[in-house]
């Protein structure tokens, strides 16, 4: 079809289904932000949890989003409650991460690391080991038939005790499907220096860790994470551009963020959330443009998909929508996120060379073809 009788919308001139098809690798997502609406209800039915908002599946979804659209941080993680609430047993947990697995290879995504915090996951009797085992078999089980490597990472909630605990259940399942410890929560006031026993048990065992730092709070949260956490990769960052100024093209990076760059430490930007949480005020506004630009090893990010109504597919589509990006930006931004990962070096080479690589060659081939009179 030809671009003159091609009515379909196009974004930043790619179309829809070029995007929806494109093979997507994803960093940062959270398992209890990604649940079905309807697994929420019937979960709630199932092991009595009675305090869900709604039990209409619309109206809980928009109930969800809504909530998440506060523009802070704290009232953003309220909506939380909810959904760990529906995953206290394990027949929940496997389940919510095998529809996880399934969504994400619906949403073209080949590569996929889901992190939970299974500290959370405690009420209804299980282990912390059968906690992440029934994770990890939900993640297997789902991912199976489909193009997607998927793998987990625990958080220990920085405004609690456990992350030593959690960072040795981290390691103690790394060779089962767990790859990384990251804390996760209310960012101000929690430091990630206050985790550091946990972090420094991380490196001597040649573990990775990842970080939420720089979303709600500045550059102290991602200079801790980076010189004295050791984390190979920051949760958001985007407060990185605190360190940033100047004109547009004119830009002078500070020390931090000279550092950031030069070291290719990669930015885990989940644009959508930023937006909820008020980090910013659109995704026109989002920094993520300069700091591509900046060609600082940028990733994209769906974060919370339930809370924030969102896909790796329309995270895409917003950014084209506001950046004008087409296949060869998300080509980009896909291959660094694989570069990022925390799974094995070879298994990132066969994503990259196997899968993402020959995909995009083939879009835009279509693409070229398509836009030929």
């Amino acid at each position: 079809m030809s671009a003159a009788t091609d009515e379909r919308p196009t974004h930043g001139g790619t179309g829809l289904e070029l995007i929806e098809r494109a093979p997507k690798a994803l960093l940062h997502d959270h398992l209890d932000g990604g649940l079905r609406p309807a697994t929420v209800i019937e979960l709630a039915d199932e092991y009595g949890y009675r305090d869900l908002p709604t039990t209409d599946v619309h109206e809980l979804q928009t109930w969800f989003n809504r909530g998440a659209k506060r523009n802070d941080l704290v009232l953003y993680l309220e909506t939380f409650a909810h959904t760990v609430g529906v995953m206290q047993h394990r027949d929940a947990i496997e389940r919510v991460a095998f529809e996880a697995a399934q969504d994400l290879a619906a949403d073209g995504c080949v590569y996929a690391e889901v992190r939970f915090a299974p500290e959370l996951n405690l009420d209804g009797g299980l282990t912390l080991d059968e906690i992440v085992d029934a994770a990890t078999t939900g993640f297997r089980r789902g991912a199976e038939g489909t193009d997607l490597t998927i793998y987990t990472i625990l958080c220990a909630m920085r405004t609690a005790a456990h992350s030593l605990e959690i960072a040795e259940l981290a390691v103690r399942w790394r060779d089962r499907g767990v790859v990384g410890f990251d804390i996760a929560g209310a960012e101000a006031g929690y430091p990630p220096s206050r985790h550091l026993d946990a972090f420094q048990y991380v490196m001597r065992e040649h573990f990775q860790a990842t970080i939420h730092a720089g979303e709600a709070f500045g550059l102290p949260s991602i200079a801790e994470a980076l010189q004295y956490c050791g984390a190979a990769r920051l949760g958001h960052g985007v407060r990185i551009v605190d360190d940033i100024t100047g004109a547009p093209g004119q830009e002078s990076l500070g020390r931090l963020a000279r550092y950031v760059r030069d070291r290719r430490i990669p930015l885990e930007l989940c644009p959508t959330s930023n937006v909820n949480t008020g980090v910013v005020p659109s995704i026109r506004d989002h920094p993520i443009g300069m700091l591509k630009r900046l060609r600082f090893r940028v990733t994209v990010n769906t974060d919370n998909r339930l809370m924030s109504d969102t896909s790796m597919t329309n995270e895409m589509v917003q950014l084209a929508d506001a950046f004008g990006w087409g296949l060869d930006d998300f080509e980009w931004l896909t291959i660094n996120a694989v570069k990022s990962a925390f799974a094995p070096f070879p298994e990132r080479l066969r994503i990259i060379n196997g899968l993402i690589k020959p995909r995009y060659a083939l879009l835009r081939a279509e693409h070229a073809l398509g836009a030929t009179p």
